[in-house]
């Protein structure tokens, strides 16, 4: 696996060691040891999630404030671009973001510690989205930065109004939002 810094310190893209012949392909997408290597720590993930989005959809900005995920991120079919936004005060990238593509063809996964916000938005037909979380899922505890505060200044992709839920259009400015210390 090959791991990559980016502009958000602790946020890492990683890339798996692909093996392919006329068969296939067959990569780890998860392994504990190369994983705590990378990251320069032991993680534990409790819970494996799965989404499923139309073409336009856009997910985020999410987080949780008092039972913070970090969240192992990546595509099974289709493309997001894939956004990080530092919400750690005491960070010196505080209200900066970091964005990749995700794909299936690429392969890549996201690391995405707690302390950040997270969204997507899927650029395909439709887009499998996986990801293993670092605490269980707490309802009560999240929370929505505006997906388009222009004091972050994400340039997601255009194309016109994306597709949005209630909760995400509902999501606050990052001057407004509960942040981390």
């Amino acid at each position: 696996m090959k791991a990559t810094a980016t502009a958000l310190a602790d946020v890492l893209l990683l890339e798996p060691t692909v093996h392919q012949d006329a068969r296939g392909f067959f990569f780890e997408s998860f392994n504990q040891k190369q994983f705590a290597e990378a990251v320069g720590r032991d993680v534990r993930f409790v819970q494996d999630n799965h989404s499923h989005s139309v073409r336009h959809v856009l997910r985020g900005l999410h987080y949780q404030l008092r039972q913070p995920q970090g969240k192992l991120v990546r595509v099974a079919t289709g493309e997001v671009f894939d956004v990080a936004v530092d919400l750690r005060r005491s960070s010196p990238t505080f209200g900066k973001f970091t964005s990749a593509i995700l794909s299936a063809a690429n392969r890549r996964q996201l690391w995405i510690p707690a302390g950040f916000a997270h969204g997507f938005f899927v650029r395909s037909e439709t887009a499998d989205f996986l990801y293993k979380t670092t605490d269980y899922y707490a309802p009560q505890d999240e929370r929505c930065v505006l997906w388009n505060d222009p004091a972050i200044g994400i340039d997601w992709p255009k194309v016109g109004a994306p597709i949005l839920s209630a909760k995400d259009r509902r999501g606050l400015p990052l001057s407004q939002a509960e942040v981390f210390a």
